[in-house]
């Protein structure tokens, strides 16, 4: 038994490295993604500690060369669902009962593992099965990891010791238990970190995880898995099951125990999950709590005192960064007339210079998009812009899949503020601009706040401190991650902690202590230490 109250180590945001020509870890790098390239791995489902083969096996395959086979992975089944959510509620008790600072250890470990000897590991898995370049996979599977572990452990330590007052004779307290089931964790193809974090934010606060990943990210996440093994996890805490997301609905999220939903993907499906609780929330033995970061339209704004080169770069890294298959991609943008001319001549340069391949060749700008559906979903805005009377495609509008899904950064410019790709979704490398005019500038920010039905990200961009004011003010609900005189991407653990609201989400910033707090129930306990021994009240007393 420990006697201590231990001091969790302070989380420092995990610097990055370049991966400049002639650096150790460009060249350790190198040699990791030619033996990824040169392997096919088996994934198991994994319950209870086990690897479950299945009579389903599919593929992961690089988006940027489709031919190419990663991994083969057991596809879960009806079976294997209901043994997860078993596994999971049998590992319930001990897990729960386990002390903080054990629990912190696991998870303290496995961020000093990814950052550490498993760097090369995590990054290559992500490049090669979620086509990002070595930048956007150093972002993601070493850096925001493992600080959403270290940081997780931290904000979770900052709510156990959020206590109540007490008064003479009383010691009130606040016990912060796991919920009352499980938590079913369905995670995206996007960011290997979200994958990390859906599951392991939950489980740090002491609740037992079904993990379903999306199965286009499979490869990296099954490395955090086994990660997580290796750091100590015990059995059944969290199981992974690569399954259809028909099953898991029809399986998992029905299921009378299930008490926490934590998920990262589109706002349909989330919408659709909602709606299927709803349908079912009698059969709960609580109220699942509903944890969802979903789509975004995401804008950049300009003002007329904006700086032009700033806008240029910054709509151009915001756009075709990860081939815009970020929740917070600059896809639709507001450029003053007086303005345009200098901001279309820069957007052109600067496009034409980005090269889209493969992203084992580090001087690619671009890999390709995920899959064969997200290649069709995308190009089909294109050719829509193409045949359209009030837009221009201005720069690329090309694409090819005979090798790898690749898709150049595309810029449409529209006469119409609620054109299609202004108000709708499309997860790829497709930047829309509105025009507008000058004097037509609160028209325009109405449009902005209106147009969409997310409310993720934003960005304005301005030098006059009194247009920086009034911007803020008039687009105050228009995004939930918002930022001035910078691109609207690249959310920091512990800085910005990410999440929006209407069609966006629930807004409880993932990576921040308002999500970890949604992953307890808690008890408040008081103790007298002078029990009364009377009955009556002095106001009882004759005058």
């Amino acid at each position: 038994m420990s006697n201590g109250i231990f001091k969790i180590p302070t989380p420092k945001n995990e610097p990055g490295y370049t991966y400049a020509p002639g650096t150790k870890e460009r060249e350790t790098l190198k040699a990791e993604l030619n033996r990824q390239s040169n392997i096919v791995v088996d994934i198991p489902v994994i319950i209870n500690g086990e690897n479950i083969k299945t009579d389903t096996v599919k593929q992961v395959v690089m988006p940027h060369n489709h031919q190419h086979v990663l991994a083969n992975y057991s596809e879960a089944g009806e079976a294997e669902l209901r043994a997860a959510v078993e596994a999971a509620m049998a590992a319930k008790e001990s897990w729960a009962n386990m002390p903080w600072e054990h629990r912190a250890a696991i998870f303290l470990k496995a961020a000093d593992l990814i950052s550490g000897p498993y760097r090369d590991l995590m990054n290559a898995a992500t490049m090669l099965g979620q086509s990002k370049t070595v930048i956007q996979a150093e972002i993601d599977s070493a850096q925001e990891l493992a600080d959403f572990l270290r940081f997780g452990v931290d904000y979770a330590n900052q709510v156990y010791q959020i206590q109540p007052d007490s008064m003479k004779n009383v010691w009130n307290r606040l016990d912060y238990r796991p919920l009352d089931g499980f938590v079913l964790a369905i995670s995206p193809f996007n960011f290997t970190a979200i994958g990390g974090n859906l599951p392991s934010a939950p489980a740090m606060m002491g609740n037992v995880v079904v993990w379903k990943p999306a199965t286009t990210s499979i490869l990296a996440n099954y490395y955090f898995m086994r990660i997580l093994e290796e750091a100590g996890l015990p059995k059944g805490v969290i199981n992974f099951v690569p399954s259809r997301g028909s099953q898991v609905s029809e399986i998992v999220l029905t299921d009378p125990r299930m008490a926490g939903f934590h998920f990262t993907g589109s706002t349909a499906t989330f919408q659709t999950i909602w709606k299927n609780v709803g349908e079912n929330i009698a059969n709960y033995q609580s109220y699942p709590r509903l944890v969802g970061e979903t789509g975004g339209k995401d804008f950049v704004f300009a003002h007329e005192t904006a700086q032009v080169d700033k806008v240029v770069s910054n709509l151009v890294r915001g756009a075709f960064e990860y081939q815009g298959q970020k929740c917070s991609a600059a896809s639709r943008a507001y450029i003053p007339a007086s303005i345009w001319e200098d901001v279309k001549a820069g957007l052109l340069e600067q496009t034409a210079k980005l090269k889209v391949g493969d992203v084992r060749d580090f001087r690619n700008f671009m890999g390709a998009v995920i899959d064969k559906a997200a290649f069709d979903s995308i190009t089909s805005y294109i050719e829509y812009a193409r045949e359209a009377e009030d837009a221009e495609i201005i720069a690329g509008g090309t694409y090819d899949d005979s090798v790898g899904y690749f898709i150049q950064p595309t810029i449409i410019v529209t006469s119409n503020p609620n054109f299609k790709t202004m108000v709708e979704e499309i997860f790829g490398p497709v930047l829309t601009i509105y025009v507008y005019e000058n004097e037509k500038l609160e028209e325009t920010l109405d449009s902005v706040d209106s147009a969409s039905m997310y409310a993720l990200t934003g960005a304005i961009f301005a030098q006059d401190r009194t247009a920086i004011m009034h911007l803020e003010n008039r687009l105050s609900g228009a995004a939930g991650n918002f930022y001035i005189n910078d691109k609207p991407t690249g959310a920091m653990i512990n800085q910005q902690p990410f999440g929006g609201s209407r069609g966006s989400g629930t807004n409880d910033k993932a990576g921040s202590v308002f999500n970890m707090i949604r992953w307890t129930t808690p008890r408040v306990i008081k103790e007298n230490f002078a029990p009364t021994t009377d009955i009556a009240y002095p106001f009882m007393d004759e005058e």
